[in-house]
C-alpha cells in the first residue's frame, strides 16, 4: 500500500491526501515532527520536507507537484478524454494553486492588519485569476471534478475555516470563487483528507493569540470593511 510521509496542517500534504481520497485509491499515512525529523525520512527525503509519498515497492518520491503526477499515471484519470492540451492547461492552473500555498501560510500568521493586508494582496491576485476564468462551474472547469480543484482546495478549505472561527472572509470580493468553494467543501474531500483533529491543530496555530486573525477579526466586523477591525507552520 502506498505510505504518505506527513505533517498535519500541510497544505501540499492536502493536496495529495485528496487526489488520493478523490481516486479511492487506499493509503497508510505518518505524522512527523517538522521540528524533530526523524533520522529514517531525512535518510530517504533529499530534501527534508513533506509530503513524501512512498511506492508500495518501496520507493520514496518528493515534490507535491511529482507526487501528483505520480499517482495519475499509476490510476485512471479523473477527467476523462482530456487533450494534451487541456491537461497542460489544468497543470498550469494546478500550479496557480500550489505557489500560493506558503504565500497563504504567510498571510494567516501575520501579527498585525496592516502585515496581514500586504500579503493578503499577493494572494487576492491568485484569486483573481482564478474569479476571472471560472465560468457557470459547478467545478473549475464546469460540470466535471478534476485536478485544478484539488489543487486549489487546500487555499480553499483553509479560508472556511479561517472565515468560521474569525468571521474574515479572505474571499468576499470573489463570488465565484466563493461559489466554488461550497461546493469543494461539499464533496466531502476536504474532511477526509485531513486528520481528525486538524481543525484544532490548524486553530492553534493559525488562529491562536500570536496572530491578528486569532485576537482581531470578529464575527461582527466584516472582511468588506476591514478599517472597522480594530484590535490589533506550513510545511518544510
Amino acid at each position: 500500500m502506498i505510505k504518505i510521509v506527513s505533517f498535519k496542517i500541510c497544505p501540499f500534504v492536502q493536496r495529495v491526501t485528496a487526489m488520493l481520497e478523490a481516486k479511492q485509491i487506499p493509503y497508510d499515512i505518518e505524522y512527523i515532527d517538522l521540528k524533530n525529523k526523524p533520522e529514517w525520512f531525512l535518510d530517504i527525503s533529499p530534501t527534508g520536507q513533506v509530503p513524501m509519498l512512498i511506492t508500495e515497492a518501496g520507493q520514496s518520491l518528493f515534490e507535491s507537484d511529482a507526487i501528483i503526477e505520480y499517482i495519475d499515471e499509476i490510476s485512471a484519470p479523473i477527467q476523462l478524454g482530456l487533450t494534451a492540451e487541456q491537461r497542460a492547461i489544468n497543470r498550469a492552473w494546478s500550479y496557480q494553486a500550489s505557489k500560493h500555498y506558503l504565500v497563504q501560510c504567510s498571510m494567516m500568521q501575520s501579527g498585525d492588519k496592516t502585515v496581514l493586508d500586504e500579503r493578503e494582496a499577493k494572494l487576492h491576485k491568485s484569486f483573481e485569476k482564478a474569479e476571472r476564468q471560472l465560468g457557470d462551474g459547478p467545478y473549475f472547469s464546469g460540470d466535471a471534478f478534476g485536478n485544478v480543484d484539488l489543487a486549489w482546495l487546500p487555499l480553499l478549505h483553509r479560508a472556511a475555516i479561517v472565515e468560521e472561527h474569525s468571521g474574515y472572509d479572505m474571499l468576499a470580493q470573489f463570488p465565484k470563487v466563493k461559489g466554488w468553494q461550497q461546493v469543494l467543501l461539499d464533496t466531502g474531500i476536504p474532511a477526509k483528507s485531513v486528520p481528525e483533529d486538524f481543525h484544532q491543530r490548524f486553530s492553534d496555530f493559525y488562529l491562536a493569540e500570536r496572530t491578528w486573525l486569532g485576537r482581531g477579526a470578529s464575527l461582527n466586523e466584516p472582511h468588506s470593511k476591514p478599517e472597522h477591525n480594530k484590535a490589533g507552520g506550513c510545511c518544510g
